[in-house]
């Protein structure tokens, strides 16, 4: 099963960019590329539903 949800990149003043996940609350990332930042996203994205699935969230 294929999910898509939005991303929001937010460029960090240090360095690096935040990523949160608006339709899942609490599922926010970091990374030190915008590409990485795009990977840790679908990664933390991926955990986050596995998580619902372990708790029988649908």
């Amino acid at each position: 099963m294929q999910y898509n949800y939005k991303i929001r990149l937010m460029r960090e003043e240090e360095g690096g960019y935040t990523v949160l996940v608006p339709a899942l609350p609490g599922c926010i990332t970091y990374g030190e590329t915008v590409d990485e930042a795009i990977a840790m996203a679908k990664e933390a994205i991926e955990v986050y539903i596995e998580e619902l699935r372990e708790r029988g969230v649908n």
